[in-house]
């Protein structure tokens, strides 16, 4: 069985199965998950709980065998194992397949490991955990979704906020869920229950927002020049390689260029969009950028530039490349003045 972080409150609420994968990459989501698992678990009497974390050498015959008996006097267990990598070897697939098959009487097994990939899901040992319990599949807020995450998470103290609040506090804590909650914290212990206005907020919350790559690309083709040149700049602020940047946003307009090219010769969009691989959840993001970057000329030009902006960034020329970088941006989302690159 599969459930969304939201849906396991009430999956506990319906019992509690003998296996729990809780996956993702956000450790806030994770611990929050497996906390949740914990209280239900001690609240049907299981007391005792053992923590394991899979390493190299890991011994998975000696930790099964350990859970062939229980002792008469011995309370139930909570057996929890964490998959750094999500991937356990074939010992401990087959071991977890073993599981699987049998599960240990009085025992719960919680796994934790990260997002995992087609090729984990398609493992038989991850198959076979799934069906005989519940495989929580935490996965943070997108950027338009974090107001109204900040919103319910405010509502647990019972503090409200207007839209445009909302909005201020997402745009500092965006990227860093963990900072987010402690925020969230803070303002319930500074600030009495009810409105909390912006200004207060203003007084109380911190800029603990962080970025990745994915961010700026996501705002590029969404077409807001406000948070592109935010996340350009907090990922500078933050030290990232100017190269990587490059080939990130390099690739989107890459595809653009393809697309802009096969569109002009006639070709029709959809097929012109499979062929480059383009998500079908990134479809329309990429159609509007598309009509943005107005024809394949100026898709040859930004490329062009690009090279320009990549020898720059290795030092081998005198300019501003991330300066450049965002003009560029900017002038692909029509907006601001094109760099003058030949």
């Amino acid at each position: 069985m599969k459930l969304r972080g939201d849906q396991l409150e009430a999956a506990l609420a319906r019992g509690l199965a003998p296996v729990w994968l809780v996956s993702g990459d956000e450790p806030l989501l994770v611990d929050e998950a497996c906390a949740a698992i914990r209280a239900s678990a001690r609240a049907r009497g299981f007391l005792d709980r053992q923590s394991w974390q899979v390493e190299t050498g890991f011994d998975w015959r000696g930790w099964l065998g350990g859970f062939d008996s229980l002792s008469l006097f011995a309370s139930q267990r909570l057996v929890e194992l964490r998959l750094p990598t999500g991937r356990p070897g074939v010992e401990g697939g087959k071991t977890l397949e073993t599981w699987a098959a049998r599960p240990p009487a009085e025992t719960v097994l919680l796994i934790t490991l990260p997002r995992p990939d087609r090729a984990i899901q398609s493992t038989k040992w991850f198959g076979a955990l799934e069906q005989v319990g519940a495989h929580v599949a935490t996965t943070p807020p997108t950027f338009e979704q974090l107001p109204a995450w900040i919103e319910q998470r405010l509502a647990r103290h019972d503090l409200r906020a207007e839209r445009e609040t909302l909005r201020w506090l997402a745009a500092r804590v965006e990227g860093n869920l963990l900072a987010a909650h402690q925020e969230i914290e803070k303002l319930a212990l500074l600030l009495p229950p009810g409105p909390l206005s912006t200004e207060a907020a203003r007084a109380a919350v911190t800029d603990v927002a962080r970025y990745d790559v994915g961010d700026l690309a996501d705002a590029f083709l969404k077409g807001e020049p406000a948070r592109f040149c935010k996340v350009l700049d907090g990922l500078r602020a933050e030290g990232e390689a100017l190269p990587l940047v490059l080939a990130v946003i390099g690739n989107e307009i890459r595809t653009l260029y393809q697309l802009a090219v096969g569109v002009a010769r006639g070709e029709r969009l959809n097929a012109l969009m499979r062929d480059a691989r383009v998500w079908d959840s990134r479809q329309g993001l990429v159609e509007r950028a598309l009509k943005r970057a107005a024809g394949p000329r100026r898709l040859a030009w930004a490329m062009r530039a690009l090279a320009r902006l990549d020898r720059a960034a290795k030092g081998l020329l005198r300019e501003d490349a991330w300066d450049e970088t965002k003009q560029l941006g900017l002038a692909l989302m029509n907006h601001g003045k094109a760099p003058a690159f030949r």
